[in-house]
């Protein structure tokens, strides 16, 4: 399992809520269509009491490669930066990495991980996964020193055996799961026994727009938010360095 690599400061331990998965750089894929809407997510964000944010785009390998993607990414930063206000959350770039065939054969997706760890958000097929995918996962973890965090587990839930779940995390693979999992009636036990395990690493919003998918933290019980916040890997996150948003790769 690969450890957490962060750059520290000398943030204190107080509790630090994270919205882990979004869709908030303005113009990048279907989430928000411009800085105003982004601006107004933001706003959201940080009235529900969220502390950083992560902006993760969509990256899709057959789209983009990944220096492409982090231009067009680093554009869509700058205009959203220069319009940023006081109140609003702390801001991390990173991506949501959609798994492609091949993956592991590609050191530049190392350059997508989430600025100051070595986090990868990785979405995975809506299928059945074959024995080839789970084995590229397991070997995409730890490659190039990346921690795997699966997003929007509760998506792939229904199409996957108890089997593959359990060899997954044996490899260390982590999860994120979104708000709705712990919102819907029919799934929020589950939602809370797998965080009271942990199993659940991380949660995100997901959010996109200020219709449908919007940010709902207003909807997440305390008792779940504590748990969340007081998880090792939520408070290893404690330490990041504040500054999220290097440009490397301009």
């Amino acid at each position: 399992m690969a450890e957490l690599t962060v750059i520290t400061n000398n943030m204190s331990e107080s509790k630090y809520l994270i919205d882990f998965h979004t869709h908030i750089l303005p113009g990048m894929d279907d989430g928000a269509k411009d800085v105003e809407e982004s601006l107004w997510l933001l706003r959201q964000e940080a009235l529900q009491g969220v502390d950083e944010v992560f902006l993760t785009p969509h990256f899709y390998a057959s789209q983009n490669s990944p220096m492409e993607f982090l231009k067009r990414r680093n554009q869509s930063w700058k205009n959203l930066s220069a319009c940023l206000e006081p109140g609003l959350p702390a801001l991390r770039l990173g991506a949501e990495v959609q798994y492609f065939d091949g993956i592991c054969s590609v050191e530049e997706i190392r350059h997508l991980r989430i600025v100051g760890t070595n986090l990868l958000l990785l979405e995975m097929p809506f299928s059945r996964w074959t024995d080839r995918i789970i084995s590229n996962v397991i070997e995409l973890n730890g490659l190039w020193g990346l921690q795997v965090v699966l997003a929007h587990i509760e998506r792939y839930m229904p199409m996957q055996t108890d089997a593959v779940w359990e060899r997954l995390r044996a490899y260390g693979v982590w999860m994120q799961s979104n708000i709705s999992f712990f919102e819907n009636w029919r799934t929020k036990r589950k939602a809370a026994s797998l965080l009271t395990r942990g199993q659940i690493q991380f949660m995100g919003s997901d959010c996109h727009d200020r219709t449908v998918r919007c940010p709902k933290w207003d909807r997440v019980p305390n008792q779940v938010k504590n748990v969340l916040m007081t998880n090792s890997a939520s408070m290893m996150m404690q330490g990041l360095n504040t500054d999220g948003v290097h440009l490397e790769y301009a």
